[in-house]
C-alpha cells in the first residue's frame, strides 16, 4: 500500500528536512520512527526541502509498504516514537505512484513578523521581530505583484544554481492582527529562500526605503543585489500543500 502523511513539526532543532550526515534532520528523525512500526526500511518522499529552522503546520510525506497498516491508528504509533516537536496528525491510502513533492500542484508558506519592541517570551522562537513602524498597507499593495508567473531570480539565494527561476505566484497577501504581520504566499513552487527575501523586500517597502512599485523592478532586474535582505528562518512555515 501506498501511504500519503500529513505532519507537522517545529523546526528550531534541526537542519531542514533532507537528511544529512551528523545533524538531526525531520527525513532521518521521521525514518527511524518508521522503520519501528513497519519493521523494514522504505523510500520516504517529503513534500518540500525546508531550511534549518523552517517550521511546518501542514507537511506532506509518502511511503510504500508491504504491511497492511491500521491507519486510523497509525498518527498514535508513530507519535509514541516521536519527539514531541513532531507530530503525525492524520494518514490515508493513497493510489499506485503518488508522490508528496511531485504531484503538489503548489505550496502556501506563511511568515509572522511581531511588530514590537518588545519580544513575546512564549513564542519567540516563531517570529522575526522588527521594531520599526511598518506601512502594513503599502507592504500589501507591493506583494500584489509578486502575483503572477514571473522570473523570481532576484529572489534566489546567490548560491543556487537553478537555471529556470520562472514561477507562478498565485496569491500573496500582508496583513496586520494585533502587532502582528502576517504574510502569505501561495505559489507552484519556490526557490532558495525565495520566500524569506519575498519578507525582507516587503519589509523595506514597510519602512518606506522602497515604494510599493519597486518590487516590479526587482522583479525585472533579475539581480539578487537588487532584492531586500534574508529574513531569518524562525517566522517561517509552509501552512498548505495542495493536490488535484
Amino acid at each position: 500500500m501506498v501511504v500519503s502523511v500529513k505532519i507537522a513539526f517545529d523546526g528550531t532543532n534541526y537542519h531542514g528536512f533532507q537528511i544529512q550526515d551528523d545533524v538531526p534532520t525531520i527525513f532521518g528523525t521521521f525514518q527511524e520512527a518508521l522503520i519501528k512500526i513497519l519493521g523494514h526500511s522504505t523510500d520516504i518522499k517529503g513534500c518540500s526541502r525546508t531550511d534549518r529552522g523552517v517550521h511546518a503546520k501542514c507537511f506532506i510525506l509518502s511511503f510504500e509498504t508491504h504491511k497492511n497498516l491500521n491507519l486510523s491508528r497509525f498518527p498514535l504509533a508513530m507519535n509514541a516514537n516521536l519527539p514531541i516537536d513532531i507530530r503525525v496528525i492524520e494518514a490515508n491510502e493513497v493510489s499506485e505512484g503518488f508522490h508528496a513533492r511531485y504531484d503538489a500542484k503548489g505550496k502556501e508558506y506563511t511568515y509572522y513578523i511581531l511588530n514590537s519592541h518588545i519580544d513575546d517570551p512564549f513564542n519567540n522562537k516563531y517570529y522575526y521581530k522588527v521594531a520599526s513602524n511598518l506601512d502594513v498597507n503599502k507592504m500589501n499593495e507591493a506583494a500584489q505583484y509578486y502575483v503572477g508567473y514571473h522570473d523570481f531570480r532576484s529572489f534566489m539565494a546567490q548560491k543556487s544554481n537553478i537555471n529556470d527561476c520562472h514561477r507562478t505566484v498565485y496569491s500573496a497577501k500582508v496583513e496586520k492582527i494585533d502587532n502582528m504581520v502576517i504574510y502569505k504566499v501561495s505559489a507552484d513552487g519556490y526557490l532558495y529562500n525565495m520566500v524569506r527575501i519575498m519578507v525582507g523586500t516587503l519589509i523595506n517597502v514597510g519602512k518606506g526605503l522602497y515604494e510599493p512599485e519597486k518590487v516590479k523592478e526587482i522583479i525585472l532586474a533579475e539581480n539578487r543585489a537588487e532584492a531586500g535582505p534574508t529574513v531569518p528562518p524562525q517566522g517561517l512555515f509552509l501552512t498548505n500543500v495542495f493536490y488535484d
